[in-house]
């Protein structure tokens, strides 16, 4: 005779977990790292590693503290100190990168209660803490180094150690009509694609950061919801604003140009601050792309990525409550 056994849900469960997931994004983001320390040379690896180790360090020590059991291995904490390195300019100093790292597991996650708790991306949390604290630190801008043709044709790998740079400005910063005339070296569409122009090391290459999307996409580690709301918003409104001024970046500028594309598939899609109902995630990538475009075009930064995903991070409880199904047999809502 066959027992019955009763059990709590979930009955069925799936092969993916939290942590083949921080590991798959982590896998994701390598052509973009790879990508930015062949351009910004040696500086941007050692920014990477000191970002990665202050990170994985902290949340160690964290959850010693706190009596907690260590999951370094989980890939999390690998990740936020990644995410962080990949969003700082090339030449940020490496003792700052620590502080920013400390901050973003710290005050960003332990300080809300650990992994699944916090409100606010981590890492996005101490981009935003650096910015505030080192505002020229994090407004210094250097273009790429590294002159592909001549890497590749002559092997001339000392390049990637010699340092020389030239400090310019992002894209966006050159583009934009309200910081005044339009300058004549605004980078092309290739040119912004494959990453040769200023920005911070990890968003500069479309095309590094689009092979890791699509990986994503494939392996369904995030859902395709928030980036294309959040993509498309932006691309839609700044059409209408370049269709009535034809001095204002074209759409597709705005979406190849800042963080819009690690931003829209690396950060807003976080498992724990973005909304986990269909219906909120698409409002979670509108209102995100809203608040982007209406920073670039309007505020006082050139880039809006960082504070409207942070912005819409804090809304993502209300967007949760608002979207939630009813269940089966249940009221509906008032």
């Amino acid at each position: 005779m066959d027992r019955l056994t009763i059990a709590i849900s979930p009955h069925i469960k799936d092969k993916v977990n939290v942590k083949s997931i921080m590991w798959g994004v982590i896998t994701a983001l390598l052509p973009a790292t790879v990508w930015a320390i062949l351009f910004f040379q040696a500086h941007a690896l050692y920014l990477v590693l000191t970002c990665i180790t202050a990170a994985v360090i902290s949340e160690y020590v964290c959850q010693k503290i706190l009596k907690k059991p260590v999951t370094i291995n989980d890939g999390s904490a690998f990740l936020t100190g990644l995410l962080l390195a990949l969003v700082l300019p090339p030449s940020f100093p490496l003792w700052a990168g620590v502080l920013g790292a400390v901050v973003s597991i710290v005050i960003g996650k332990h300080l809300f209660g650990g992994l699944g708790y916090n409100i606010f991306n981590p890492a996005l949390l101490g981009r935003a803490f650096l910015s505030v604290t080192f505002p020229v630190f994090t407004t210094t801008w250097k273009m790429p180094v590294l002159n592909t043709a001549k890497f590749f044709s002559e092997g001339n790998f000392s390049i990637f150690f010699s340092g020389d740079a030239i400090t310019s400005a992002t894209p966006l910063a050159l583009a934009l009509p309200k910081f005044g005339v339009l300058n004549p070296d605004i980078p092309s569409y290739l040119e912004l694609f494959f990453g040769m122009h200023s920005g911070c090391i990890g968003e500069v290459s479309a095309f590094a950061l689009l092979i890791g999307a699509i990986y994503l996409i494939a392996r369904r580690y995030i859902d395709w919801r928030i980036p294309f709301s959040y993509i498309g918003t932006v691309f839609l409104i700044s059409a209408l604003i370049w269709l009535s001024n034809r001095a204002s970046p074209t759409p597709l500028f705005h979406i190849l140009s800042g963080g819009l594309l690690i931003g829209a598939f690396f950060m807003a899609t976080d498992p724990v601050t973005s909304p986990v109902t269909a219906k909120g995630r698409w409002i979670f990538g509108l209102g995100a792309g809203i608040l982007t475009i209406s920073i670039r075009i309007w505020g006082g930064y050139p880039e809006g990525v960082m504070y409207s995903i942070l912005m819409m991070n804090a809304f993502t409880p209300l967007i949760e409550k608002l979207t939630a199904p009813i269940q089966f047999g249940g009221k509906g809502k008032k």
